[in-house]
């Protein structure tokens, strides 16, 4: 499988699973079918309630831990230098290992409503002092953040180290964030996409049918091409093992310049509702 190399030296395969609400009803066997299917890269948190699933699922597949790249991250409520070096080592237990290979920030603010909400900036630099530490220690191998927007990725250029190796961004067509994605571009930040198909909302955009049947595929799978062509990381979910399967073969086709273009310029559409800086929309 065809990889990116990180702003630090270090490679993540283009295509990952995503186990958010993954394991749900069959826990670990679910991450187990992903291993089988192929998938290296695997996705998980904390608030997921699943670190101890991929850590049974990796064990059990009998393949050496270090052709694993795990991502964990740490909860948005949980902010702050102390916060991130006891959950980091909590995660570490859960998942059974030394070393996670990305860990990340999992939103810059907390929840909104928090009382803490507004001192976003001071909690997440202190936050990332953290896990340079533990960068430099070796518990983390990268470390980046999920759901920064570019005014939250300048406050932690402005004042700390590293530059985070990832941003991992709701990205699907209808909403491709082409402001952040510039930022991080800019940056050297590599781009992870999570819910890359728009969670089954896409599934009527006019655009979208008229190019599936143009390439024998899916929209699903029309989505996770066109994101893999713009160098971005997917980070697909299905409890289908056949599914997973077809979700890793993303070099099978080629989307056309022009056809590209109408996927970029499309409307909005299919976004969670989920955004760092305000109150969840819901639809």
């Amino acid at each position: 499988m065809r990889e990116i190399v990180l702003n630090d030296g270090n490679k993540l395969p283009c295509v990952g699973f995503g186990t958010y609400k993954a394991t749900n009803e069959s826990g670990y066997e679910v991450v187990l079918d992903a291993i089988k299917a192929g998938y290296r890269l695997l996705d998980t948190a904390k608030v997921y309630g699943n670190e101890e699933d991929v850590a049974r699922a990796v064990k059990e597949s009998g393949i050496p831990r270090q052709e694993f790249f795990i991502t964990s991250k740490l909860d948005r409520n949980m902010l702050g230098y102390d916060n991130a070096k006891s959950e980091l080592e909590n995660s570490l237990k859960r998942l059974g290992t030394d070393y996670i290979d990305l860990y990340l920030l999992h939103w810059p603010r907390p929840d909104y409503g928090k009382a803490d909400f507004d001192d976003w900036k001071h909690l997440d630099i202190e936050s990332w002092k953290a896990l340079e530490e533990l960068q430099k220690e070796g518990k983390i191998r990268s470390i980046g953040v999920s759901n920064f927007l570019p005014h939250h990725l300048q406050n932690l250029l402005d004042h700390t180290d590293v530059v985070p190796a990832v941003d991992q961004l709701e990205l699907h067509p209808g909403y491709t964030q082409a402001s952040a994605c510039a930022f991080c571009k800019n940056h050297g930040i590599a781009l992870e996409a999570w819910s890359p198909i728009g969670r089954g909302r896409l599934s009527d955009n006019a655009i979208l049918n008229s190019l599936a049947p143009k390439y024998n595929t899916s929209i699903p799978h029309l989505c996770l091409v066109f994101l893999h062509q713009e160098g971005i990381i997917v980070l697909p979910k299905s409890a289908n093992y056949e599914r997973m399967k077809e979700n890793m073969a993303l070099d099978d086709m080629i989307i056309s310049e022009e056809d590209m273009w109408k996927i970029r310029t499309m409307p909005q559409v299919g976004w969670s509702g989920e955004h760092p800086d305000c109150e969840r929309v819901y639809f």
